[in-house]
């Protein structure tokens, strides 16, 4: 896929973990929920419907992977999913994005949404580092 310009509210938010055939995947960093966020490497993209049939299927199945490398650094988080939360907001970063993250009974937003809850909780380096190599391997990135 060619270059793209990443919004600059992910790099604020979030910390790179690799790169998938479609997307540029991140670990967004509140360390209370295990969440990563897809991001399609093509320039201009607001919703799912600017993506060709073949991107809608691709982001699919990559969303489904995603949900195995949450699962992982929930392992590394020591919690566990009870229920995986699939978003494309775009409210705030219009930048065509999808959130997959890992939900548990009693955890600081349960049952309501983690949009607007409450302040996150960054990582610290030691555990996003571990948690980001989770998800890579999870993905069998390098």
């Amino acid at each position: 896929m060619a270059d793209f310009d990443l919004h600059p509210a992910f790099p604020a938010s979030s910390h790179a973990v690799g790169e998938l055939e479609l997307c540029h995947l991140r670990l967004h960093d509140d360390a209370r929920y295990p969440w990563l966020v897809l991001i399609p490497r093509a320039d201009g993209l607001v919703e799912i419907e600017d993506l060709s049939p073949q991107g809608r299927i691709a982001l699919t199945e990559e969303i489904v992977a995603a949900g195995a490398a949450v699962r992982a650094v929930a392992a590394v988080l020591g919690l566990a999913v009870d229920k995986l939360n699939v978003g494309a907001l775009g409210n705030v970063t219009p930048q065509l994005h999808v959130h997959v993250l890992g939900r548990r009974d009693g955890d600081p937003a349960w049952p309501g949404p983690v949009w607007g809850h409450s302040a996150g909780l960054a990582y610290p380096d030691d555990l996003r580092e571990a948690a980001i190599a989770a998800a890579r391997a999870a993905l069998e990135l390098q």
